[in-house]
């Protein structure tokens, strides 16, 4: 079975509106994300070699790189993200006739629900480094094409909210609250100052157009 990121754009969506539960928002976020790095990467592809910003072409080779490294770092939780949520779904069908049975279930519950929980905690990690990366853009970047690096931070921010989004609703269901508790703590790290970052960013776009 081929990985959502090989398949069409059209696909996608089409499995993304269906009955089946993957792929979900988790996966959403991950592809806004990856598309906030790839549109950032177009900026810097459109910059690089410019005789005009020969001045910032080492910066932005080098932010190429970076952004290059976190598109593929998120087109990876696109699968992970459906791999959790599926392993998810078949602990829930575990049987839970006799109370042996229960008891497993819900331990195997219970461990991948810590899972489901860091995969989408490292999405929003990841996220937040792509709007980091787009204000590199957005400050220095061909000015033809500047739009593209506020549709990197407006993706970018999208993807980090859809993403904590998912992190709520997993840690809110495990059982072992020092887990929880330390996992949304470090969410709020990771979200403190995104909503002004992207707007800042968004205005500086706006400014340079």
């Amino acid at each position: 079975m081929s990985e959502i990121k090989d398949k069409s754009v059209a696909t996608f969506l089409d499995e993304l509106a269906s009955k089946a539960a993957t792929p979900g928002g988790g996966s959403a976020a991950a592809v806004m994300g990856a598309q906030s790095a790839a549109l950032t990467s177009m900026v810097c592809n459109l910059t690089i070699g410019k005789p005009a910003y020969a001045e910032v072409d080492a910066e932005m080779r080098a932010l190429l790189a970076k952004s290059e490294a976190l598109r593929e770092q998120l087109t990876g939780m696109i699968k992970a993200d459906i791999d959790v949520f599926d392993r998810l779904m078949a602990a829930y069908g575990l049987p839970k006739e006799t109370d042996e049975q229960k008891t497993s279930r819900s331990a195997a519950i219970q461990a991948i629900l810590k899972d489901a929980t860091d995969v989408p905690l490292a999405c929003a990690q990841a996220c937040a480094e792509a709007i980091a990366l787009s204000r590199i853009a957005a400050e220095k970047g061909n000015k033809g094409v500047i739009s593209d690096a506020g549709v990197a931070v407006m993706a970018g921010y999208a993807a980090l909210k859809s993403a904590a989004l998912n992190v709520y609703v997993n840690a809110g269901s495990i059982k072992d609250r020092s887990f929880a508790d330390a996992r949304l703590a470090e969410l709020e790290v990771i979200l403190n100052g995104a909503d002004i970052a992207a707007e800042e960013i968004y205005q500086l776009v706006k400014g340079r157009l």
